[in-house]
């Protein structure tokens, strides 16, 4: 390891391993851990993380930063320097791992690892809720004004968590607003997040202000970032970068205030990487990555959400609300659920609608599995053909709203697109072709 401060080489770029991301009242500061090194912590001004907070020493803290891993060492600070809330002795150095939470002073510092797609595993496995480190970062990213990228499996609630952050923030009295970047055509997309002038195109009958300029001093979301066309990713880099947009046939800029906080459900680093996403937008975005575990790893959360879920679909239905089975709850533990929470709920509505107000069983849920667990149960048969219509119904409206665009359908049933293509084939119905 080097002997030296190793300050130069920390600036953003496709190199860049690990952020080194840090809260203060008043500020915030994210630093690309590029290179083997020693990276300071102070309020000093030649401090390669520069605190600017009374409650931080000028040479607080030191991060020893290793191919293999991040430490860090506090100086003989003033206020001291806790992980995880346990206070360091001076000079002692503990490793990091991705989700620690350091206190330096009254200031928070993350060792951000490199971005992972959804499909990885985490740096780091929690022992007991995999969500309270999560509900941990997202207060404390919330404070600042940083950029955030969600990353999670398909239906996961990175909606919800982007809301979050929002109500969370300084940010939570102006307007938050979600953009999907996914089920907007393209050629209404341009106009919907940078507004147009009268005449711009046929139909511009009138002016409209962009989505982006709505949202003030508050939050844009811009769910399936990395489904957003290259030509709109160049316009939005220079919307980043200037605080500026143009609208469609507008010569006079118009300023963009707001916070953005972005999602995706695939490796955006891997389409960075080939050339499907650009890297200076990537960079621009990701002021730091959190990660959403998927329902897999949340089996404690999975019972609630299911009663829930029940509560709300008997509102809605204006039936008492049924009670689940401890068969049928010991079934929903055993499922993958690979379009997690909107898999869940929809399975949830449905069994509303099959059990007729009385418990809800594992036949409910899914009739094909019930009728194998009791064959000599007359209701199999029925429920199942229930089931299919209810279902098959359920994708045609899908597929209908996304534009026959199954990769889109497919997200907004909870379930992958090679589930929906097996839904198709099973029901009979031909598969659209793109538009």
């Amino acid at each position: 390891m080097s002997e030296h401060e190793n300050t130069s080489s920390y600036a953003y770029g496709a190199g860049a391993t690990r952020l080194a991301v840090v809260f203060w009242d008043g500020g915030g500061a994210s630093v690309p851990l590029t290179a083997p090194g020693l990276v300071t912590i102070g309020r000093a001004e030649d401090s390669g993380i520069r605190i600017d907070h009374g409650s931080v020493s000028r040479t607080h803290a030191r991060l020893h930063v290793e191919e293999e891993g991040v430490e860090i060492e506090d100086l003989g600070s003033s206020n001291g320097t806790r992980v995880n809330a346990q206070r360091l002795t001076a000079h002692q150095r503990v490793a990091l791992c991705q989700g620690d939470v350091v206190e330096v002073g009254a200031a928070m510092l993350l060792v951000q690892h490199r971005a992972q797609g959804p499909e990885s595993a985490p740096a780091k496995r929690t022992q007991g809720d995999p969500m309270a480190p999560l509900a941990r970062l997202v207060a404390l990213v919330a404070q600042g004004s940083l950029p955030v990228i969600l990353i999670g499996e398909t239906g996961v609630g990175k909606d919800v968590w982007a809301r979050r952050i929002h109500e969370l923030s300084v940010h939570a009295s102006s307007p938050f607003v979600a953009i999907n970047c996914a089920a907007i055509p393209e050629p209404l997309l341009e106009s919907e997040l940078f507004g147009h002038e009268k005449g711009a195109f046929t139909g511009a009958d009138k002016a409209r202000i962009g989505l982006l300029e709505t949202a003030g001093d508050g939050t844009v979301f811009l769910d399936e970032i990395s489904e957003l066309p290259g030509r709109l990713q160049a316009k939005l880099l220079r919307a980043l970068e200037n605080q500026e947009i143009y609208p469609l046939g507008g010569s006079r800029p118009r300023h963009v205030r707001a916070r953005f906080v972005s999602a995706t459900n695939r490796n955006i680093e891997a389409l960075v990487a080939s050339g499907g996403f650009r890297a200076d937008l990537y960079f621009r975005l990701n002021g730091i990555t959190l990660r959403i575990p998927s329902l897999r790893e949340r089996p404690h959360d999975l019972e609630a959400l299911a009663v829930e879920f029940v509560g709300c679909a008997a509102r809605s239905l204006g039936r008492p609300e049924p009670r689940i089975a401890p068969a049928a709850l010991a079934w929903l533990k055993t499922q993958p659920w690979p379009g997690n929470i909107r898999e869940l709920k929809n399975r949830i509505e449905c069994a509303c609608l099959l059990c007729g107000g009385g418990p809800i069983e594992i036949n409910h849920l899914a009739p094909d599995a019930g009728a194998e667990a009791n064959p000599t149960s007359p209701q199999g048969p029925c429920l199942w053909r229930e089931f299919e219509t209810i279902e098959r119904r359920r994708i045609l409206e899908a597929l209908e709203s996304c534009d026959g665009n199954q990769t889109r359908a497919a997200a907004r049933l909870g379930i992958s697109r090679r589930t929906l293509i097996n839904r198709l084939d099973q029901y009979g119905v031909e598969r659209p072709r793109k538009r």
